[in-house]
């Protein structure tokens, strides 16, 4: 899992341990297991908010772990061309290769610990597959993709691409050097990451060490959900065991906590944790397929919009590229 990586952790910034008399550490509301699925022309992914009320996930509507998985050559998938309206699509490799295109003539390969950061706000069409020679050869595949959802007032926000590489994020240490932290988005303990969001969020990914707690600095009118990408250990000031596949939400507080087991598989060393929360938009949700919208009219909309081709047409260089939209 190298995602971006250093050296020398201890000579990173460091976040500060927040003062649990001053903090008020956030109780462990809730652990849920990812089911396992398929996505797109068949990648296997977790469906890491799978069974979690909305409004315990608001901002954010969905989360897939893309793998982790070693393809064999000839194995590699990816999605068709397909359209989105009313959110942000938040794609994140940390192992492998993807290859993106849309409409508004965004895109680009993003690997190891590089994200792309798609607005489809008003509409847009777009596609995401291996390159051709990860087809050939295989290898191995490990991200996720987070959907960020937009207040009405931004639904219908023009369509936008950020290309963030890896050595973009914002790079920093826990207070004894016992983990490392890449603040993609958002900002943690003043500390800013490079992603530009409409609606307020932070998005930091921890690789924490084998027997190492981390408590993190978390604001107040955000909720807090932690997702283990790899290894295992708890959450929370009482020790609440989780996994690989498994999301923690947090109730309310000043701070999270989350420690790694002493002993992990020898597989994945380390425990490697999503830590991702934002500010409620406290608004209606009508999400079907690749739509977020407020109202039912608004969705289906969407559909006759796409149908009639208001959401973007396939480049021409792209047209022959995987299928037709779908």
């Amino acid at each position: 899992m190298p995602a971006i990586t250093v050296e020398n952790v201890l000579a990173l910034p460091r976040v500060a341990t927040p003062d649990p008399v001053a903090a008020r550490p956030r109780g462990v509301a809730s652990v849920t297991t990812a089911p396992k699925g398929f996505e797109g022309e068949g990648f296997p992914v977790r469906r890491a908010f799978a069974g979690v009320d909305l409004r315990a996930l608001d901002p954010f509507i969905h989360m897939d772990q893309m793998g982790e998985v070693e393809y064999a050559p000839g194995e590699p998938k990816g999605t068709p061309w397909h359209p989105h309206r009313g959110f942000e699509t938040v794609t994140y490799i940390i192992d492998g290769e993807f290859v993106h295109h849309d409409s508004n003539g965004g895109g680009g390969v993003i690997t190891n610990g590089d994200t792309q950061w798609m607005t489809a706000g008003s509409g847009i069409l777009h596609i995401e597959t291996p390159p051709e020679h990860l087809v050939v050869s295989g290898g191995l595949f490990h991200g996720f993709q987070l959907w960020v959802n937009l207040p009405k007032a931004d639904k219908f926000a023009a369509p936008r691409y950020q290309d963030i590489r890896g050595g973009q994020v914002a790079l920093l240490a826990s207070e004894d050097g016992g983990a490392l932290l890449r603040v993609i988005a958002g900002e943690l303990d003043g500390h800013a990451g490079p992603g530009v969001t409409y609606t307020p969020i932070t998005l930091v990914h921890a690789t924490i060490s084998p027997g190492a707690s981390l408590t993190l600095p978390w604001r107040k009118d955000f909720n807090a959900l932690a997702y283990t990408l790899a290894g295992k250990g708890t959450v929370g000031a009482k020790g609440r065991p989780v996994e690989l596949g498994q999301l923690a939400v947090f109730g309310e507080g000043d701070s999270i906590t989350v420690t790694a087991d002493a002993k992990q598989d020898p597989r994945h060393p380390t425990m490697d944790v999503l830590f991702l929360g934002g500010r409620p938009i406290r608004e209606p949700v009508v999400a079907y397929g690749p739509f977020v919208m407020n109202t039912k009219a608004e969705v289906m909309q969407a559909f006759e919009d796409y149908q009639a081709g208001r959401l973007g047409s396939i480049p021409a260089a792209h047209a022959d590229v995987r299928g037709e939209a779908s």
